[in-house]
C-alpha cells in the first residue's frame, strides 16, 4: 500500500512541478529547484517548454523597439505565446508531455 502512495506522490509531484513551471519567472525557478530534489521526466519536459516560451516572449518583447512593424509583429507573436502558454498549462494539468505547436520541437531537447 505504501508503494502505491509513493508512486502517486511522485506522479503528483511531477504534475505540480510542471504546472508551477508556467507561473512567472519565479515559478520557473521554483520548479527547477523542486525538480532537482525529485526529478521526473514530466517536470523536466515542462520546465524546458516553459524556458522556451519565456525566451520566445523576451525575443518578441525586443521586437517592440523596431519602428512601425515591430509593434504589429510583437502583438501577433504575443498572442501566439499566450495561446501556447494556455495549451502548455492544460497539458501540465493532464500530466501529458505534449509539445507546443510549431516551436515545441525546438525546446524538446534544448535547455538541458
Amino acid at each position: 500500500m505504501k508503494e502505491n502512495k509513493n508512486i502517486s506522490i511522485s506522479t503528483n509531484n511531477g504534475k505540480t512541478v510542471a504546472l508551477i513551471a508556467y507561473l512567472t519567472i519565479i515559478g520557473l525557478i521554483a520548479a527547477v529547484i523542486m525538480n532537482n530534489k525529485n526529478a521526473t521526466s514530466l517536470g523536466r519536459f515542462h520546465i524546458r517548454q516553459s524556458i522556451g516560451i519565456t525566451v520566445t516572449a523576451m525575443a518578441a518583447g525586443l521586437l517592440r523597439y523596431v519602428p512601425l512593424v515591430g509593434n504589429i509583429v510583437g502583438l501577433i507573436i504575443g498572442i501566439v505565446i499566450l495561446v501556447a502558454l494556455i495549451l502548455s498549462i492544460l497539458s501540465a494539468v493532464k500530466g501529458e508531455e505534449q509539445e507546443l505547436p510549431f516551436i515545441g520541437n525546438l525546446f524538446k531537447n534544448g535547455f538541458q
